[in-house]
This record gives structure tokens, C-alpha cells and sequence, in this order.
């Protein structure tokens, strides 16, 4: 009995939560309004969740066609946001209008309209009457909505004159007509395209079977220069074969300028999620490398689009939302055509690193790294055979060594005699002492000595050191800065730091841990070997200093067509220490004992020096590889053509080291 009292009671509590519970759920049904089904609607649009869409409406639609309507409009206008705001709703019947303001992002930009939506109450809902104008008011379910492109032009480069370097152009396109080949010799023509073109039997075959290729289908196989005529001439031979002109960009200097403006792709992936909200889409080109990368904002194009809803006829009825075409911007450089053309063509077969500048503004005249690639074959379709033979290439072509960093040998000793004359450590008349061929400062260095080349009757001087590449002098006058002073005046012109260029972040550095760890280090270091290794750009900006009186100048790229001059470090070096470099490097061409006496030409006076740097692999390697300099320019103050050329050849050993070096560089001035 005492159980049953306290049964009842618990069985009360729990019919009355039932019934709160049933109560609250049909308050909550009742509570569904047919704008929060429209707002739950539209927020499947950005989703793409067409099927939880189509479950919204009163299914008057077959569901597979309702699907590839919405789900082909939402995204051939890339919807990412959609915005509802809800005006009024008015109870008609059974129906219920909604009367709400939409705001769309597409790819042209916001869409806005004002809209009507009808919802009749299923069920305890509501459900959507649909219609194609839930879409847009304008859309009839005979209508369709239709996105117009207008392909903007890349802007071109030009070099200082104006003469274009990289720009639209008319180009060969070659393909194939299917229904006009030979099918007796089908199979062998089609290996013989193959040959010439470079390209894959595959990928031939590939391109013929494509869904979209009928008989007389023109299709495409690769993109060739106009000038290529003989290789067009051969190809006509075959029966099929069809070239028709199109319009590409193309670099008017081929491989000359490739690795200073580098090339244009499609983007990828990576790309165009970064890119997206820059307008960027899947089609779009975009710089890979080089000036094309540098001024990639500016150069690229942004396409012209247009929404709109045409009609049975293809008819425009009403333009939705519309982005102006723009144009690229050109960019004119600092780089002369003339001598980009001189200085690739002198080292386009060496493994190199050249830059030529106007030591007095700054301005680049040339940078070409060698061996290189075409520009050309990345704009007209790079070939899977013309990648491979690229990437797997030992020498390199697509590595910039203009950005890179190398063992300086001897052309680091004007550096070290600057820094020398600028911290008082010696003055230039100062006698070293002769020494030989081969020195070390006393027994503490054991087995380890400095050599040089060659003995000289002359004092021990900087003058001569320079002129007869002393390195015994050198490494002397590195002990003489100490180590403090000489890490210390390094780092004041920017070594063992990044430096931001016109062309790319560069580094040099002498030392992995900011000194110099050992007093033999030192005293390699003074002549430019132990870990001293520098980047031609930065060279070239610190020989500037030897024209402009101990200052740096800053490089440049972009013309500015002005004689406004910026310095990269003021007092680099005292004036009268830079003076005193300068004249004496006018020597090491001009003295008939001078390492670059050979470089002398009549009516220039030039100031130049040489460096060979030795690369072992260990202390007892006797064939070790050689990398050669030679950093010259025009010591004329009164000269009307200033020019400072940096030029570093790799593997130089056994072609006269840094010699090899001068000979190109002649040529060039």
C-alpha cells in the first residue's frame, strides 16, 4: 500500500511533463514563419546544397532538373555571399507572400534586387512555391542567365628606349584536321609530328580522340614563334596539318632576357586560393618568376564580366551586375637591350652571373644568368619532354644565379683594402714586407700557410698588392683590422644580412657565426676565400662606392627618367679611401704587371679587378673547382656612358681562371 502511494504520484509527474513537452512542440510548430524557411533557403546557396534547396519548394519541378538549373546559375556566377533582408510578408489564403531584398556577391560584384517569394503551409511548414524568378525577378523559366568575359591584356615590359621586351604578339598555332589526314600513313605522321614538335605520340593521340573533335575539327597542338619557318615548312609537308595565327606574349629577346623577366603559367591551385578575393579565377595567367613575378600586380590584367539573363534567343534582356575590362599596366626597366644582348651572348654558354649598372644613378643596364631557358616555351605551352629535359638538367637553367651567392677570391681584396684605409689600420703607402710565395704569422699556425701566385720587385704596398693580387699583403692586412673592426665594418656595408633588391632578396656573409673564429679564418677571409661569399648584385652596389666617393648606390629597375640619385649606405668607406681604391684598380688594368692589363681599351680608362676562387672538397683536394670575377667599370668622371659590370664565371679552372672572365667582359665595353 505504502508503495502504490508513491507510484501514483511519480506517474502524475510524468504525464504532466509529457503534456509540457507536446505543448512546447506545437507551440514551436507553430511558431515555423515563412520568411525563416526563405532565410534557410538562401542560405543553401553558398553551400551548394541544391538537394536540401529543392526539399524546400512545393516540388513542382522534376528534382534533376531543378538541381542543374539552380546549381549551373549559382555557380557560373560564383556566388560567395548571399544577404537576405525581409520587408513584409502578406497572408493571402493559403499562401503567404514574402516580400525581401536580396545582396548577392558575384564575380562581376553585388547583385541587389527587390523580390516576391510565395510560401504555401504544408504539413505544419511552409514550402516554397518555386519559380526561376526565386532567382532573379527578370528570370522566366525560358530564360537563362549567362556570364560574358572580356579578356584583359597583360601590360607589356619595355627596356629604357621603349623597345618592347615582353608583349602580344602574333604567333603560329599548329593542329591537326582529322578528317584531312592520311590514314595510310596516319600512324607514322603522327610520329613524325611528334619528332618535330616535341611532343608526346600520347598526348597527339590524346587531343585527337577528345569528345569535341569531328571530322573537319581544328585541333590544336602547340604554339611555335612566327619566326620558326623552316620548322612550319616541315610540318605542312603532312597531310592534315593546319596553322593558323593567334595572338600570345611573347619576349622579343628569347633566352637573352629570360632569366631576368621570367615567365607567365596558368595558376595553380595553391594560387588561386591565395589569390581568389584579387579576382583572380581558374583561367587566369599569373608571373612565375622574374619581372613577370616582381610587377605582377601591375602588369596583370583584370578581365571584364558581365552578368546577365538572355532570353530564348540568346537576346540580352537585363545586365544584373557588369566589371570594367582593365588593362595591364606596361613597365618600362632600366635595362638596356643592347647590352643584355652583348653580355648573354658572351656568357650563354658558361654557367654565369652577370649585372651591369650605371655606377653614378643605380640604374640596371643588364642581369643575365646563364645557362637559361626561353621565356617563349613557358608562354606558348611548355611540352611535358621540354620540362623534364629542364628540371633534370644538371647545369641548372632555371636556378637564377644572379640572386645567389659565391666565393669572391681576389675581387673581395679591394673591399678589404678599403675598409683597411677607412679604419686607419694601414695607409696605402705602408710596407707590408715581401714575403714570397708563401707566409704564415708564426708557428702557432702550424702546417697552415698563405701562398700566392707570383713575387714582385715593387713594396709591399696596397698599390702593388692590388695590382699584382697580393694575397699574403691581404691576409696581413686583415690581421691588421682584427677581427672586430673587420666583422664589424662588414656588417656597416650589409653583409650577414638580407638585402632587399629590385631584383629579389640577396645575402652575402663571411662568417656562419658572425665572426671570424679563428685568426687563419681572418686571414683568408682578407683575399676573399674561408666562408666569404658574396651576390654579384651586392658586389656591384659596393664597387659603386669606388665612382662615388665611399657611397653605395641603390640598384633600380623600373626607369624613372629623372637624375635623382639614392644611396644604399652613405660612407660605405671615407671618401679619400674609395679615391684611393678607385686609382689604384685603374692600375691593375692600366700597369702592364696588372692582372687585368689585357681588359685595357684605347680612348676608355678603365678600373677593374680580378678573383679566382678555389672550391675543394677537402684540404688535400688537388683538382677542386675554380669560380672566376672580374668587376670593372669606367673610371672617367667625365665620361658620358657610366657603366660597372659584375661578372662571375663558374668551373673556369683550366680556361685560364679569372682571365676567361676578362676577355668576355672586354667585349662587352
Amino acid at each position: 500500500m505504502k508503495n502504490k502511494k508513491i507510484i501514483i504520484p511519480i506517474v502524475i509527474l510524468i504525464v504532466i511533463v509529457i503534456i509540457i513537452a507536446t505543448v512546447i512542440l506545437l507551440l514551436n510548430k507553430q511558431k515555423v514563419k515563412p520568411e525563416d524557411i526563405l532565410k534557410q533557403y538562401m542560405s543553401y546557396i553558398v553551400s551548394k546544397d541544391y538537394e536540401q534547396m529543392y526539399n524546400l519548394t512545393t516540388k513542382d519541378t522534376l528534382k534533376e532538373e531543378y538541381i542543374t538549373r539552380n546549381k549551373n546559375i549559382y555557380e557560373g556566377i560564383e556566388v560567395s555571399k548571399v544577404d537576405i533582408n525581409v520587408a513584409k510578408t502578406n497572408k493571402k489564403g493559403k499562401e503567404t507572400e514574402v516580400v525581401y531584398t536580396t545582396v548577392i556577391n558575384t564575380v562581376a560584384g553585388e547583385i541587389n534586387f527587390s523580390n516576391t517569394a510565395n510560401l504555401i503551409k504544408e504539413n505544419d511548414t511552409y514550402k516554397i512555391k518555386w519559380s526561376s524568378n526565386i532567382i532573379f525577378p527578370s528570370l522566366r523559366d525560358d530564360y537563362k542567365v549567362r556570364v560574358s568575359r572580356l579578356e584583359a591584356k597583360r601590360g607589356e615590359i619595355l627596356d629604357r628606349n621603349g623597345k618592347i621586351l615582353a608583349g602580344e604578339k602574333t604567333a603560329s598555332q599548329i593542329g591537326l584536321v582529322p578528317g584531312k589526314m592520311n590514314e595510310m600513313s596516319k600512324e607514322q605522321d603522327i610520329q613524325t609530328i611528334s619528332t618535330l614538335l616535341d611532343i608526346s605520340v600520347e598526348s597527339i593521340n590524346n587531343s585527337l580522340s577528345a569528345s569535341y573533335v569531328k571530322e573537319n575539327t581544328f585541333v590544336p597542338l602547340k604554339t611555335v614563334l612566327k619566326s620558326e619557318v623552316e620548322l612550319k615548312n616541315s610540318l605542312l609537308q603532312i597531310s592534315g596539318i593546319k596553322i593558323v595565327d593567334t595572338e600570345e606574349r611573347i619576349y622579343n629577346l628569347g633566352e637573352a632576357t629570360s632569366g631576368l623577366l621570367g615567365y607567365i603559367q596558368g595558376i595553380s591551385n595553391e594560387e588561386l586560393k591565395e589569390l581568389k578575393n584579387k579576382g583572380y579565377n581558374s583561367n587566369s595567367i599569373i608571373g612565375k618568376a622574374g619581372v613577370e613575378k616582381i610587377y605582377e600586380d601591375r602588369l596583370r590584367g583584370i578581365d571584364g564580366i558581365e552578368i546577365y539573363i538572355a532570353d530564348e534567343e540568346n537576346s540580352k534582356v537585363k545586365t544584373l551586375a557588369k566589371k570594367d575590362l582593365q588593362n595591364g599596366e606596361s613597365i618600362r626597366l632600366t635595362i638596356d637591350s643592347e647590352t643584355q644582348q652583348k653580355v648573354y651572348e658572351q656568357f650563354k654558354n658558361d654557367k654565369s652571373a652577370t649585372i651591369a649598372i650605371n655606377p653614378k644613378t643605380g640604374e640596371i643596364l643588364a642581369a643575365v644568368s646563364t645557362p637559361t631557358f626561353s621565356s617563349n616555351d613557358f608562354s606558348l605551352g611548355m611540352t611535358t619532354n621540354k620540362w623534364n629535359k629542364l628540371s633534370q638538367d644538371e647545369n641548372k637553367p632555371l636556378y637564377n644565379r644572379i640572386l645567389a651567392s659565391y666565393a669572391p677570391g681576389s675581387s673581395f681584396k679591394p673591399i678589404t683594402g678599403a675598409i683597411g684605409l677607412t679604419t686607419k689600420a694601414f695607409t696605402e703607402e705602408e710596407n707590408f714586407g715581401t714575403s714570397g710565395t708563401k707566409w704564415q704569422k708564426d708557428s702557432s699556425w702550424k702546417d697552415f700557410y698563405i701562398t700566392t701566385l707570383s713575387t714582385y720587385s715593387g713594396e709591399a704596398n696596397l698599390r702593388n698588392a692590388l695590382i699584382y693580387s697580393d694575397n699574403i699583403y691581404f691576409a696581413k692586412a686583415a690581421l691588421k683590422i682584427g677581427k672586430e673592426n673587420f666583422s664589424k665594418s662588414l656588417k656597416n656595408i650589409s653583409f650577414n644580412k638580407e638585402i632587399e633588391t629590385a631584383l629579389g632578396n640577396v645575402k652575402s656573409s663571411y662568417s656562419s657565426t658572425d665572426t671570424f673564429e679563428a685568426e687563419t679564418s681572418l686571414a683568408n677571409s682578407g683575399y676573399g676565400q674561408a666562408e666569404v661569399l658574396v651576390n654579384p648584385i651586392h658586389m656591384a652596389m659596393i664597387y659603386s662606392a669606388f665612382v662615388n666617393e665611399g657611397n653605395m648606390v641603390n640598384v633600380y629597375l623600373e626607369y624613372k627618367g629623372s637624375t635623382e640619385v639614392t644611396y644604399f649606405k652613405e660612407e660605405a668607406f671615407s671618401k679619400e679611401s674609395a679615391n684611393k681604391i678607385k686609382e689604384s684598380l685603374v692600375q691593375v688594368v692600366e700597369n702592364p704587371n696588372g692582372t687585368a692589363h689585357s681588359a685595357k681599351k684605347e680612348g676608355l680608362r678603365i678600373a677593374g679587378k680580378t678573383g679566382t676562387a678555389e672550391i675543394k672538397a677537402t684540404k688535400d683536394d688537388k683538382e677542386g673547382r675554380e669560380i672566376g670575377w672580374y668587376n670593372t667599370f669606367i673610371a672617367d668622371e667625365n665620361s658620358q656612358k657610366q657603366l660597372l659590370i659584375i661578372s662571375m664565371v663558374e668551373d673556369v679552372q683550366g680556361r685560364g681562371g679569372s682571365h676567361y672572365v676578362v676577355d668576355k667582359v672586354k667585349n662587352i665595353f
